[in-house]
């Protein structure tokens, strides 16, 4: 299953996950209408007359009515008020479980070695550095990715996870987790919290009222007993509704957590990263669990957060580890725990020489094919080439990345131009829009470090955008309107300086936005069939300039992988940065398996020729960024 097919179906698990909650919601406003006619229907009902006979439910119509209606407002408030909150993104669901927030120039070696590998996925896989929190009270080895989009997401590890496990392992965890960001899980598990909130709620009602009617005189009368009969039904209630809660989450979570620790597998090319750490989980007792309340975000987590066995929202830990080495057995967790020193020694040796091995690989071949299967599936070489790069960045520049203070300025650093008097014009525009202190930086930016690699430039923005998401909106408008104007200073704008631009407003936008993220439609390229050719020939025109026969193959190629057919006409790209604009604001509404189409149509478009020249490859990455593939 590939990234589109993962979109698609994480959109049916959606609406698998509506059905549910209407019918948990009308189960339990069924229960409350039959808790209060057992109540208050007996007490008004003539002597004699049985509770559930036609004449009792039509004198208690209205009761029943009142009740059923006032349980769905309350289900249905709750769950939007809780909805509303998760609005800030995941950052909010880490601080909420305690999370703290980790400095991208942190000094603790324990979170540097998070950072570096959050970065490397991160950066292989063509999408922001996402925010990362530690639960520093928390011993247990656990995870977790929160967020609407990747854009506003965070990643979550426990305290005992930075202790317990070896650097493998913390990136098969990582990869785990960022499988979530990539599939739609991420999203869904958010969704989730907030639809069943609404459920949980009649529970610590229920409870709350126990608890005061205990205090307030015990009241023996008729009205009283309703009354704690009534709170006895809600928390009843509740209970059931924790019941259908977990059975939603079961349902929704379990096939994902296997196809989650698949993923990992594939990005770090490593089963024993991510074996390693069940493993630990398994051997030392309730070594997954946290001190937190869990009950709400247990489905988002890498293992379980507390002892669950009916509806558990994981898969049990030795079936996970069967899947990653088939035929292991619960007999080997005996041996596993004096080995795992040895096994750390023999990891650290299996990774230097993949890491020289890697140093002379050839270059990945560019084919559809692999293309599509590296879709938020990148692979050990990817990760070896964005730890490469990452390293590769001047000291002094990837300390200013990483500081939330320099972020602003990182970027506009990365735009700046390769020659003397265009920088100086550009330079210019950052003091007028951003004033002195921020030219400062820049020019001590520049003058660490005077012209960046090409390859180094995306990588270093990715790393600098958690920093300068935390600084308030007026600062954020504030860079937007700097970086419009230094790619503008020219008069013209290349296909770099509109990635550069298109995917900082995108990121910033969605990140300030989350809750109005969509990352799939239902459309089809037939529908959107003139924007669809015009992203073609657009790419077919950069990536043969001046070459009319071979652009017009390339585009012919394109329509062919697209439409199984020939269109005539080829659109004009005169002024290609309106017209893609326009046409990729349309193609984001694609449903996934038409993106994927999209995405092969233009693959075809840049092999047509067997060759891949600068301006294709970047023109694709901001294309995929706009229709929400990495």
């Amino acid at each position: 299953m590939n990234f589109f097919e993962y979109q698609d179906q994480a959109r049916r698990q959606t609406r698998w996950l509506v059905f549910l909650f209407i019918l948990a919601v009308i189960a339990i406003a069924a229960v409350v209408d039959l808790a209060l006619l057992v109540g208050f229907g007996l007490a008004g009902s003539e002597q004699g007359a049985a509770p559930f006979s036609p004449g009792s439910l039509e004198q208690n119509l209205s009761l029943l009515l009142g009740g059923a209606i006032a349980t769905v407002c309350l289900i249905g408030l709750a769950s939007l008020f809780k909805t509303i909150a998760l609005r800030g993104g995941g950052g909010k669901v880490a601080r909420e479980l305690g999370g703290i927030l980790v400095d991208a120039d942190t000094r603790d070696p324990l979170k540097r070695r998070l950072v570096n590998v959050v970065e490397e996925i991160a950066l292989a896989s063509g999408v922001p550095v996402p925010e990362i929190y530690v639960l520093e009270q928390e011993a247990g080895i656990n995870a977790f990715a929160a967020g609407f989009s990747p854009s506003d997401a965070a990643i979550a590890v426990t305290r005992g996870t930075l202790e317990k496990l070896t650097r493998a392992e913390l990136q098969g965890v990582i990869a785990h987790e960022f499988s979530h960001v990539f599939n739609g899980d991420m999203r869904l598990n958010i969704r989730l919290m907030g639809a069943l909130f609404g459920i949980l709620l009649l529970a610590l009602i229920g409870r709350r009222v126990l608890f005061h009617s205990h205090y307030m005189g015990r009241s023996r009368d008729s009205s009283g007993a309703a009354i704690l009969m009534l709170a006895f039904a809600l928390m009843l209630v509740g209970y059931i509704g924790m019941f259908f809660g977990r059975w939603i989450k079961s349902a929704v979570s379990r096939q994902r957590e296997f196809l989650a620790d698949a993923s990992a597998v594939q990005f770090t090319r490593d089963p024993s990263g991510i074996a390693g750490a069940l493993k630990k989980i398994a051997i030392y007792s309730e070594a997954s669990y946290l001190d937190a309340d869990t009950e709400e975000v247990g489905h988002m987590l890498f293992g379980p957060g507390q002892a669950m066995h009916v509806f558990a929202t994981h898969p049990p830990l030795l079936k996970r580890i069967a899947r990653i080495e088939p035929g292991f057995q619960e007999e080997d967790l005996k041996v596993v725990a004096a080995r795992i020193q040895r096994a750390a020694a023999r990891q650290a040796e299996v990774a230097a020489r993949e890491q020289a091995a890697g140093e002379t690989r050839p270059p990945f071949g560019l084919d559809a094919d692999s293309i599509i299967e590296r879709i938020g599936n990148p692979d050990s070489g990817g990760l070896m080439v964005a730890a490469a790069v990452a390293a590769s960045i001047p000291e002094q520049v990837g300390k200013a990345a990483h500081s939330v203070e320099w972020a602003p300025e990182v970027l506009l650093y990365a735009l700046l131009d390769s020659h003397d008097e265009l920088r100086e014009k550009q330079l210019l525009i950052v003091a007028k829009v951003m004033g002195p202190d921020s030219e400062a930086r820049v020019r001590a930016l520049a003058g660490a470090a005077s012209q960046l690699r090409a390859e180094q430039k995306l990588p270093l923005m990715e790393i600098a955008l958690p920093g300068l998401r935390r600084h308030p909106p007026q600062k954020i408008q504030s860079v937007l309107k700097a970086v419009d104007g230094v790619i503008r200073v020219d008069g013209e704008i290349d296909v770099f300086e509109y990635l550069m631009a298109r995917l900082i407003s995108r990121y910033l936008w969605e990140a300030m936005n989350p809750h109005r993220v969509r990352t799939a439609g239902r459309k089809s390229l037939v529908r959107l069939q003139a924007e669809t050719l015009a992203v073609l020939a657009i790419m077919a025109w950069h990536g043969h300039p001046g070459q009319q026969d071979a652009c017009r193959s390339a585009y012919d190629a394109g329509v062919q992988a697209a439409f199984a057919g020939e269109v005539e006409q080829m659109p004009d790209t005169g002024n290609w940065i309106e017209a893609l604009d326009h046409a990729l604001n349309r193609l984001d509404d694609l449903s996934p398996p038409e993106k994927q189409k999209l995405v092969n149509a233009l693959v075809a478009v840049v092999t047509c020729d067997q060759q891949l020249v600068a301006e294709e490859l970047e023109l694709m990455r901001a294309i995929c960024a706009a229709l929400h593939v990495p």
